[in-house]
């Protein structure tokens, strides 16, 4: 782990529940990572508080104070797409990378395990979406091995773990993710759909992945091999992502007549750093965004990237 003098310092623009849990992951295992601000609207935000007791400068004045701190390189934006379409104008200008845990998409998808060592370079990168996070790695798994012809995830999360934000933008999650199978994952096509289940207790996050292979002459134990060794991947930065079992390969009838289909089962399980374990469609957010964080810090300082050239900071919105 890096010393406290060779870390990288960052910035979290958004107290609430994404960016209260993000605070908790870096502050616990900071990495390359020197987490300095917590920045939010509202002046009675819990969010705010907690970081202000953890020993972080905080401000209720929004993303403004951020862009005027030298030290800071690298923002977590965990507000909104709204508000990350004005942000991330702002962050350039300031000279600052961009990790945008919104639906915003100013900047590529990126996945860590997949495709975060071809971006390493952009100023801003986006997180796709919790759904995206948990089945992408899945589809390229397979997609590595014999081109994928189609991906098809369902992701099932408690209702309690799904927000006003995510409820209103159903629609956008299911084009996002569906695009990220495609761009991301492999896929000529994607489809994505996402349940909310309002089971008492709470259940944890679950997902189904089906790939429809182009060639239908393929290795299944490559597919296996390498769908295990994603699981592996992903568990570096999210411990509670695992597979429910092997992929099941079955002949079933498809719109391409009858073909080999590979499913997946596999299930995400938070680690309550602030969230509740049964939220594991947003701690794997966050885990994603600590991860990505992270890889930029240590390209920073090992000079492999520098950080985008300062643009006059234009005025602050709130």
């Amino acid at each position: 782990m890096a010393q406290a003098q060779e870390r990288v310092k960052v910035a979290i623009v958004g107290s609430g529940n994404i960016g209260t849990d993000l605070m908790y992951k870096i502050l616990k295992n900071p990495g390359h990572m020197d987490l300095v601000w917590m920045a939010g609207i509202d002046p009675k935000s819990e969010g705010l508080a907690r970081a202000a007791r953890l020993g972080l400068r905080t401000t209720h004045e929004g993303i403004g104070p951020v862009l005027e701190d030298p030290e800071v390189a690298i923002v977590f934006d965990a507000t909104s797409a709204k508000a990350h379409v004005r942000h991330a104008r702002m962050l350039r200008d300031a000279g600052k990378i961009a990790v945008d845990l919104t639906p915003a998409a100013r900047g590529p998808y990126v996945v860590p395990p997949v495709n975060l060592g071809a971006h390493l370079h952009a100023d801003n990168v986006n997180l796709i979406t919790c759904g995206g996070q948990a089945t992408i790695p899945m589809v390229h798994a397979v997609a590595r091995v014999t081109p994928v012809l189609y991906a098809e995830m369902v992701s099932t999360v408690a209702s309690k773990s799904a927000g006003p934000g995510t409820r209103q933008n159903i629609d956008e999650f299911t084009f996002t993710t569906a695009r990220g199978l495609e761009e991301v994952g492999g896929a000529e096509r994607g489809k994505a759909i996402i349940i909310l289940n309002p089971a008492e207790p709470p259940i944890i996050m679950t997902n189904t992945v089906r790939c429809v292979p182009k060639e239908q002459d393929f290795d299944r134990r490559a597919i296996v091999e390498s769908v295990r060794r994603m699981e592996a991947e992903v568990q570096h930065y999210v411990p509670g992502y695992r597979l429910k079992a092997d992929p099941v390969f079955e002949k079933l009838p498809t719109p391409w007549g009858e073909r080999w289909v590979a499913t997946m089962l596999l299930e995400v399980e938070g680690a309550g750093d602030f969230l509740p374990p049964y939220a594991g469609n947003l701690d794997i957010m966050t885990a994603a965004a600590w991860r990505v964080g992270d890889l930029f810090a240590e390209a920073l300082l090992t000079g492999r990237r520098r950080l985008p050239e300062p643009r006059k900071v234009q005025e602050a919105v709130k």
